[in-house]
């Protein structure tokens, strides 16, 4: 088998399976080896495909750390050639096994692109039939399931796509306990694109109407989820941003897909495969996890008495009285009181929220410029709203966990104190960067809360 240059840069013509995966196996060797080389030149780390964050990142492309930065622009830049060989040689096997040309879509897709890429290796050459205009709709059994009218075919498409939504969340957050990528950004896309993929298959609908089916879809996953009491509303309150644009997207790409006049062709094809990526995408994520990265929250007050005097309060503090702000109202734990049981490094403090105790062994006790103390114990970080008595679901048990924290005293002119509060934590839910808006709020809150009570005390005093 030859394999030749000009096939790298053609879109005309097809490929045979053998030459497809002989060239994919090719390029996997070269790009993987040349990655390596890469790193070892500008991190001074080589690594293997063995090593789990390197398989993370090959599977599902995440961002970089700011330091490492240049580091992947480099990678990304290198990859450019062999993505446009991929896409091309994707393209040409398409075209040879009788498939619409925009299933190379799923080249780009985290994980499914394996499964994608494995399938067109076995795949046997097709004599491509001749593209039929629209009429009449899908005849397959896809046909003779749903509904002809507008309102029927909305209705079994919503009642799918909910079953599909439900039982992966059933699976991702009771049996896995993963509240990662597949769960909070493929599964709000991939479900509403099915509804819209099933309410389009006989007849083209408008992108209003697809986008309203796909928001749709969300909104009501959200209400079952309550009803079945797998989640609470002020954590469903706190998704809904992300959820929603991502199934506005959905609908996009569905509106666009049903548009094209070979969709009724490839509907069954694009149904089966849509519906089994969702729980293969959480499995993948709970067997390769992400490293957790350990994040920082700063927050500080200027208290106009000398850090002797703020030292005692910081150590333990009196009964604070009831919150007033939005976010502890409406069930996000808040620190009640703090106490400390013994003296000196070795001592340890308790800082009671209205969930339970935070347990700090004290680690650092330099008086009266730091105080510094790990976490054992964390308490649940919310209280759900709920129509049922309790509900606990597997997210309150260390996906949001507290690992060490700090008071540092710094004297200021005047007699006055700058008190800074530290938490170092970490959290299991993903998109990292999206979930940090909602932990770094909170936390900076729970830190105000604190400082401003020792600020009252110091002063009174």
């Amino acid at each position: 088998m030859k394999i030749s240059l000009s096939n790298l840069w053609r879109w005309d013509g097809t490929v045979g399976r053998g030459y497809y995966c002989a060239s994919g196996l090719l390029f996997f060797v070269l790009k993987y080896n040349l990655d390596r080389l890469l790193s070892a030149a500008m991190l001074d780390r080589p690594w293997t495909l063995f090593d789990r964050d390197q398989a993370w990142l090959y599977l599902w492309q995440t961002l970089p750390p700011p330091e490492h930065r240049p580091y992947f622009f480099a990678l990304l830049t290198l990859s450019l050639p062999f993505l446009w060989a991929g896409v091309v040689l994707t393209l040409r096997r398409l075209r040879d096994i009788g498939w619409r040309p925009w299933w190379v879509a799923l080249f780009f897709v985290p994980v499914l692109k394996l499964v994608f890429f494995a399938y067109l290796c076995v795949m046997p050459s097709h004599q491509r039939r001749a593209l039929p205009p629209i009429q009449g709709g899908q005849s397959g059994w896809m046909g003779a399931f749903i509904p002809r009218s507008a309102f029927g075919s909305a209705a079994v498409a919503l009642l799918i796509s909910l079953a599909s939504a439900l039982s992966s969340v059933w699976l991702g957050t009771e049996l896995l306990k993963n509240y990662g990528w597949a769960l909070f950004v493929g599964l709000p896309f991939l479900t509403p694109m099915l509804a819209v993929l099933l309410y389009s298959v006989h007849e083209r609908r408008s992108l209003g109407q697809c986008l309203l089916l796909a928001n749709g879809v969300i909104a009501l996953a959200g209400a079952g989820l309550l009803l079945l009491a797998l989640e609470g509303v002020l954590c469903l309150i706190m998704a809904a941003p992300l959820a929603f644009a991502v199934a506005s997207c959905a609908g996009l790409v569905g509106y666009y897909i049903q548009k094209t006049l070979w969709w009724p062709d490839d509907s069954e094809r694009l149904f089966c495969m849509v519906l089994l990526a969702m729980p293969a995408l959480m499995v993948v994520e709970y067997a390769l996890p992400a490293p957790l990265p350990l994040i920082a929250v700063k927050s500080s007050v200027v208290v106009n008495a000398p850090p002797e005097t703020v030292w005692r309060h910081v150590v333990s503090f009196s009964e604070l009285s009831p919150p007033r702000e939005v976010i502890f109202r409406c069930g996000i734990a808040y620190p009640v009181r703090a106490e400390i049981f013994g003296h000196g490094p070795g001592a340890v403090r308790h800082c009671n929220f209205s969930t339970g105790p935070f347990v700090e062994p004290i680690e650092v006790w330099d008086e009266p410029r730091l105080l510094k103390f790990s976490v054992t114990h964390n308490p649940a970080p919310l209280q759900e709203w709920t129509p049922y008595r309790h509900i606990h679901p597997p997210h309150l048990d260390n996906h949001l966990q507290s690992k060490a924290g700090q008071f540092h005293l710094v004297p200021l002119d005047g007699g006055r104190t700058l008190l800074e509060g530290t938490t170092w934590y970490y959290h299991r839910l993903w998109p990292d960067r999206y979930w940090r808006v909602w932990s770094d709020f909170i936390i900076h809150k729970i830190h105000l809360r604190v400082l401003s009570h020792v600020k009252k005390l110091s002063e009174e005093e």
